[in-house]
């Protein structure tokens, strides 16, 4: 098993073998996962921190779960009460953090770089759990795990992501694993919710949901990101869901066998029909939440690895 990171915080430094890697070990994890015991002492003496600077429920709490199941010591901090609320900086965050030695820091920030800041400054390994618009690199490895389960392989699909690229930091971690696995990849939605050098990304560009699903294996849909739009980016909910809303007569144009995957929380009625949300034979959205674990798992394992095997330079 090859995974030469000290950190997790993007796909971008990932090679498609350590991507593979991880995956491979997620996929024990689903197994453990399943099982009537379910814990592991993989990590046990070793301390985590969640810090969650935005609100989430599925992400903390998995990791949270991850952490529990391998047998670490497991702390969420409520940095919506922290110090840097006082006016700290993200700096002395870090060397406050440095004076509790912890061993793995799960952080999400509402500014992009602020996670890669933290890393450089503290001494134990961190995990990416999303910043701003730059990356969201477990929800790419759990998509790709969930895709790889349902397909039989993660390469060579033809893959559509729909939606509000531009605000979507899953987007671009989705987008630069999907191509290191060598797959064809669509973008579909309103120009005005495309990022810009759109043309520089290697995919192609559909407005129009029933020409972009058509013969696609996977249908990934996103959420409109309300909170990172300064303007008026959609006429209105209605007609947002009427011309790019997933529903079973857009999903038709897709290959019978095609997936529907959505990185949650889903607008019912705004990205996608409920029906087809819910429909078992089609969705996967579940299984994205089953595979997320497994995966933050296998992630906190790989980094514990090459934690252990470099001591000295992480408590320098």
């Amino acid at each position: 098993m090859r995974f030469d990171q000290r950190h997790l915080l993007g796909i971008e430094p990932l090679r498609a073998d350590e991507i593979t890697t991880l995956l491979d070990l997620a996929d024990q994890y689903v197994t453990l996962s399943r099982r009537r015991e379910k814990h592991s002492s993989l990590l046990s003496g070793l301390t985590q921190i969640n810090m969650f600077f935005e609100n989430s429920t599925r992400t903390q709490s998995s990791f949270e779960l991850a952490g529990k199941r391998l047998g670490a010591d497991v702390m969420n901090m409520s940095m919506q009460a922290s110090s840097i609320k006082k006016g700290e900086t993200l700096i002395d965050t870090a060397l406050t953090l440095n004076a509790m030695h912890p061993d793995l820091l799960v952080v999400r920030h509402p500014q992009s770089g602020a996670v890669d800041l933290l890393a450089q400054k503290v001494h134990c390994a961190v995990i990416n759990a999303g910043d701003g618009r730059h990356e969201h690199p477990t929800q790419a490895l759990l998509d790709a795990l969930t895709i790889r389960r349902a397909k039989g392989r993660l390469h060579r699909l033809n893959i559509a992501i729909c939606g509000d690229i531009a605000h979507s930091r899953v987007a671009r971690s989705n987008l630069l694993l999907l191509h290191k696995m060598e797959n064809r990849i669509r973008l579909v939605g309103p120009a005005t919710l495309m990022p810009a050098g759109i043309d520089a990304f290697g995919v192609e560009v559909y407005d129009n949901m029933e020409e972009g699903l058509r013969d696609v294996d996977v249908v990934m849909m996103l959420r409109l990101q309300k909170e990172r739009m300064d303007g008026g980016f959609i006429p209105s909910e209605r007609e947002y869901y009427h011309r790019w809303g997933l529903d079973a007569e857009k999903l038709a144009h897709a290959k019978p066998d095609a997936i529907v995957m959505h990185p949650g929380p889903m607008n019912r009625g705004v990205e996608i029909d409920g029906t087809i949300a819910d429909d078992i034979n089609r969705s996967v959205i579940q299984e994205q939440v089953e595979m997320g674990v497994a995966v933050r798992m296998a992630a906190m394992d790989l980094l514990a690895r090459n934690l252990r095997a470099r001591p000295t330079e992480l408590s320098a």
